[in-house]
């Protein structure tokens, strides 16, 4: 029994000095964290005599430095540099000491020693470079691992350079490090330094780095052409700065060079054609079509190329008669080619629409949709897309009530599938359509939380309109005008949707949804490719209602008129620059901060 009690005591005892080890602790960086170092020392003093360390060592000898102690700091060092002679991490903290008095010369010589004496060992000089980096001595640091390089054949401490070199802005010392390093062994380093560039790159507001990075590529290629990790690399960096251009013409080098049989430009093709860079994709089809009837990628290069035309005819200003019948007659021919099925799907969706809302053809479009939606072989989801674009044909000539019954059969069939949410969505747009406010309001609070991320954006876009545009009497006519416009627009009867805005603007001047109302006209005009009136009301937008929630939509349509139509690039980069400026958190940023330095010239090599 006695033995228990004696190391039940023990235990206690221990326990005692544990807490109060701790308590002593905590009250020591308290005294440090607030200023009031004389206090803190003597604590840390008393803890560094029971349990000697680095943590205890560090605070004692920075609160000698604060209260500039120096004489007492340098006894303190130099005891400790006679307790481990091997570690030369003292000496970094003696050239410090010496750097804070005054004394530079002997800072100078305490930094040189530890140099000269720091173990040729990879660990030695990795924490001999920590220590110079914690004292800010980023050039001692880089003569520590340049001396490891020299000295130590297995590693060369290029991720470590090139980190220093980033922290100093040297971002071309940087680049050569990590291209070194692939240089030595793609397959050790590659993921690695994609990983490291991807999230240092995606902070460059200048756009240094990246173009250090895209520089020294080139200039690689240049003196080694058949190293093709250097034009992969940079297929690399082009992909994830949307350098699209740049990215076509090192996929098709890379494919000639090793023979491939297209599978890069393939996929670049689709990538492109989802960022909209049409042209791109275009040319990447194109560049796989010519490889052959036997190549694998021939017929789904085919269809995506129309694709590709048919997304660029339907975003453009420019939408001729010539232009969207030479393309209808592409499509024709592909689908009589290999017929209505799988495969042509995607093509009958697009020469559907084409015919419905760009060439007065509703009955051929509406005939195409029917073909596709009564062949039982195909996937039911594929028919339901059909379904959907047959609907929203019905509500372009006015059948508003068979359109709301096609998408609620949709939304009904597909309940937890994405397509369900756009028949939703659709649906909740045609009720706004005809003035059904609250209901539509609703479905749209609803999908906000939608799992696709388009659909959720319009849903709440759709949904602050109403919001915003009810009067304090529950009123509802100003925003019945606007939704008859909306719909009249959406059945391009353009000119009808004209005179009820005009009427909104002349019989509710200082109602809240004038800037909605000026930025349909603007739209409108933009389809009737009036741009110089389209510019007038955007820039009306600007400057009446720069609070406006489209207000940098506003000026980021104003800069791209100036950019492609106007062909004015010194007023298309004033006007991204007043984006960059005065809205710095709209959507837009990137892409007007990318095309600000085209214009101002930054990519030309």
């Amino acid at each position: 029994m006695f033995k228990y009690h004696f190391i039940f005591l023990i235990l206690l005892a221990f326990s005692c000095n544990v807490f109060s080890q701790e308590t002593d602790e905590q009250l020591a960086i308290q005294y440090f964290s607030s200023g009031e170092y004389e206090k803190a020392l003597g604590i840390f003093e008393t803890l560094y005599q029971k349990k000697p360390g680095p943590y205890y060592y560090n605070y004692i000898l920075n609160s000698y430095i604060e209260l500039k102690q120096y004489s007492d700091a340098e006894k303190f060092i130099r005891k400790a540099m006679k307790q481990d002679k091997n570690d030369v991490r003292v000496y970094v903290d003696m050239g410090y000491l010496y750097k804070k008095s005054g004394n530079e010369n002997k800072a100078i010589t305490e930094y040189e020693d530890a140099l000269k004496k720091v173990a040729l060992e990879r660990n030695q000089i990795t924490n001999l470079a920590n220590a110079f980096l914690i004292r800010n001595e980023q050039e001692y640091a880089i003569k520590t691992y340049l001396k490891g390089r020299n000295s130590i054949n297995d590693y060369s401490f290029g991720l470590e350079l090139a980190a220093i070199y980033e922290r100093q802005l040297k971002y071309e010392e940087m680049m050569k490090e990590y291209l070194d390093l692939l240089e030595f062994n793609t397959t050790l380093y590659l993921t690695t330094i994609q990983s490291i560039l991807q999230t240092s790159l995606s902070y460059d507001p200048e756009g240094k780095k990246n173009e250090a990075l895209k520089s020294e590529l080139l200039r690689r290629i240049q003196l080694n052409p058949s190293q093709t990790f250097y034009s992969e690399m940079l297929l690399w960096h082009a992909i994830q700065q949307k350098d699209f251009e740049t990215a076509v013409t090192q996929a098709k080098a890379i494919d000639r060079r090793l023979k491939q049989n297209g599978m890069e430009v393939f996929n670049l093709g689709n990538l492109a054609l989802s960022n909209e860079a049409y042209d791109v994709a275009v040319q990447c089809f194109e560049y796989v079509i010519l490889k052959g009837e036997n190549n694998y990628y021939y017929t789904d290069s085919r269809v995506n190329l129309l694709h590709a035309e048919y997304l660029k005819t339907i975003n453009s200003y420019d939408k001729d008669i010539i232009r969207l019948e030479n393309l209808e007659h592409k499509y024709l021919t592909l689908i009589n080619e290999y017929g209505i099925g799988q495969l042509t799907l995607p093509l009958v969706k697009d020469l559907s629409y084409l015919q419905a809302f760009y060439m007065q053809k509703t009955d051929e479009a509406k005939e195409l949709l029917e073909a596709i939606i009564n062949r039982k072989e195909l996937r039911q989801e594929e028919i339901a897309q059909c379904k959907l674009q047959y609907a929203d044909i019905l509500l372009m000539t006015g059948d508003v009530w068979e359109a709301t019954l096609l998408y609620s059969q949709v939304e009904k069939a597909f309940k937890n599938a994405p397509i369900a949410s756009e028949a939703k969505f659709k649906n909740a747009r045609l009720s706004y359509y005809i003035n059904e406010f609250e209901w539509a309001k609703a479905q749209l609070d609803v999908l906000k939380a939608s799992t696709s991320k388009l659909i959720a954006n319009d849903a709440m876009e759709l949904s602050l309109l109403i919001a915003d545009n009810v009067d304090y009497d529950s009123s509802y006519v100003p925003l019945n005008m606007y939704a008859r416009a909306d719909l009249l627009s959406f059945q391009n009867l353009d000119e009808q949707a004209l005179i009820i805005l005009d009427s909104i603007l002349v019989e509710y001047p200082a109602h809240l949804i004038v800037d909605d109302v000026l930025y349909k006209k603007a739209h409108i005009y933009l389809k009737k490719m009036d741009f110089l009136t389209a510019d007038s009301i955007l820039n009306e937008i600007v400057q009446k209602y720069s609070y406006s929630i489209i207000a940098d939509d506003a000026l980021y349509q104003r800069a791209g008129l100036y950019e492609t139509k106007f062909k004015n690039s010194t007023k298309a980069m004033e006007l991204y620059q007043e984006l960059l400026v005065n809205y710095p958190a709209s959507l837009y940023t990137v892409d007007a901060r990318k095309k600000y330095r085209i214009l101002r010239g930054d990519f030309i090599n």
